[in-house]
C-alpha cells in the first residue's frame, strides 16, 4: 500500500463492539479477565491499551517497522532506548542534536557510567575515528536541530555494524513522509510525536520504531516496568494526526522552500539553514536519502538584539518551544531549546544568539513571508 493508505488505515480497523471508524478512546485502568491467566490480550493499562496498539501498529507501518512503542514524551523514548546500553559502553553522540538529548548525556546517563564523545556525524572520517573498543551506539539527528546538518545515514550505519554498535536516529524533523532510517541501515528510530506526527500542537508524546525483536522485547520491558507510556486520549490525537500526515507535510515543504528562498535573498538576514537550498553543504546528500525537504528552517540575523526584534515583530508567527504544527511557530535556540548546552559549543555548531529558527506552517505562504519581512525590517 502506498504511503498515505497506510497512515489512513494500519492500526485504524473500525472497532468490532460498535463499527466505529475511528478507534475509541479507551480510557481505562483496567480489563475484566474471564478467568485466572485468561483475558482478551489487555490485562493492565500500564502493560497494554487498544489505543495506544492502534497507535503502535500504525506508526511502525509508516516507518517499515515490525515493532512499535508509542511513550509520553520524546525524550522518555530517547531514554528508554538508551538502557540498551550498561554502565561501561560508549555511545557516540551527533555534536548537534537538540538540547534535551545533550542535557540527558552530560548531566544524567554519566553518573550512571555511560561513556559518550560528541563528533560530527555528517563528516563519516571524523565520525570513524570516535569509535572505541566499548562504543555499542551512534546516537544521530538529521536533519540536526537547529543548524539542519544532514548525516549520510547509509554511510553511518555500515561504519557502526562493522564495529557492533547499533544505529538510532531522531526522525522527528522529517517525519515517515520524507525519510525512513529503517531503510536506510539505521536500527532503531526515534520520535517526538509532539511534532509533525501530531500535527496540531495540543500532545506531547513521542515514539521508537526497531526490527530486532529482542531489542525490542527490552524496550517494551522498560517501557513497562518504568511506566513511561502515551496515555490513551494522546494516542487518540496522534492517531488522527497521522492519517494526514502526508498532505500535511507536503504542505510544510511547499512552504519551506518558498520560506528559505525568500529569506536567502533578504538583505536582514547573513546566513540561511535549510537543505533545499542548493547552497547547502549537504544539499545533495539530502536529494538523496530525503524524498523532501520540510518545513524547518534556521537564519542567523547577526545579533541577540536583532534576533529578539525579530522574535517580537512577528504577529503571524508564534514565538515558542516546540514544532511541527500547521500554524507556523519561531524561536530562539540559543536560550530555548538548546539552553542546556555550553555556550562555547553553541557557537561552534552554529547556535549563535542571531540565529532564529521557524516551523515553517501551512497558513498561505505569502502571509507568512509577509509577517517575516515586517518583523525582519
Amino acid at each position: 500500500m502506498g504511503f498515505s493508505t497506510t497512515a489512513i488505515h494500519a492500526g485504524n480497523e473500525p472497532d468490532i463492539a460498535t463499527g466505529a471508524v475511528s478507534v475509541p478512546i479507551y480510557q481505562t485502568s483496567t480489563y475484566a479477565q474471564e478467568g485466572l491467566g485468561k483475558h482478551k490480550g489487555f490485562e493492565y493499562a500500564r502493560t497494554q491499551n487498544p489505543t495506544r496498539l492502534a497507535l503502535e501498529k500504525n506508526i511502525a507501518a509508516l516507518e517499515n517497522a515490525k515493532y512499535g512503542y508509542a511513550f509520553a514524551s520524546g525524550m522518555s523514548a530517547i531514554d528508554t532506548v538508551l538502557k540498551l546500553v550498561k554502565a561501561g559502553d560508549h555511545v557516540i553522540l551527533g555534536d548537534n542534536t537538540y538540547g534535551g538529548t545533550y542535557r540527558l548525556f552530560s548531566r544524567i546517563l554519566v553518573d550512571y557510567g555511560i561513556e559518550f564523545d560528541l563528533a560530527d556525524t555528517s563528516d563519516l572520517t571524523n565520525l570513524e575515528s570516535s569509535f572505541k573498543p566499548n562504543t555499542k551506539m551512534v546516537f544521530v539527528e538529521t536533519p540536526t536541530n537547529p543548524v539542519m546538518t544532514v548525516t549520510d545515514l547509509h554511510g553511518v550505519s555500515e561504519l557502526a555494524h562493522a564495529r557492533g554498535a547499533k544505529v538510532v536516529c531522531d526522525n522527528t524533523f522529517l517525519s515517515p513522509y520524507f525519510q525512513k532510517p529503517i531503510d536506510l541501515g539505521c536500527d532503531i528510530v526515534v520520535h517526538s510525536t509532539t511534532k509533525y506526527l501530531n500535527g496540531h500542537s495540543d500532545s506531547v508524546g513521542g515514539f521508537v520504531a526497531l526490527n530486532d525483536e529482542a531489542d525490542a522485547e527490552w524496550i517494551k520491558f522498560v517501557q513497562n516496568s518504568i511506566g513511561a507510556i502515551l496515555s490513551p486520549f494522546d494516542s487518540f490525537l496522534v492517531l488522527r494526526g497521522t492519517k494526514t500526515l502526508a498532505v500535511r507535510m507536503e504542505a510544510h515543504d511547499k512552504n519551506g522552500r518558498v520560506v528559505a528562498n525568500f529569506l536567502a535573498e533578504h538583505p536582514k538576514v547573513q546566513k540561511v539553514y535549510y537543505p533545499g537550498l542548493a547552497s547547502h553543504p549537504q544539499h545533495e546528500l539530502a536529494k538523496k536519502q530525503q524524498t523532501g525537504f520540510g518545513g524547518m528552517v534556521a537564519f542567523e540575523t547577526g545579533s541577540l538584539e536583532n534576533a529578539k526584534r525579530v522574535l517580537e515583530g512577528v504577529k503571524l508567527c508564534t514565538l515558542g518551544e516546540s514544532l511541527g504544527g500547521v500554524e507556523s511557530l519561531i524561536s530562539h535556540p540559543a536560550t530555548m531549546t538548546h539552553a542546556s548546552v555550553p555556550t562555547e559549543t553553541r557557537n561552534k555548531l552554529g547556535i549563535t544568539d542571531g540565529l532564529v529558527r521557524i516551523s515553517v506552517g501551512i497558513e498561505d505562504v505569502e502571509d507568512i513571508i509577509e509577517d517575516l519581512d515586517q518583523a525582519l525590517k
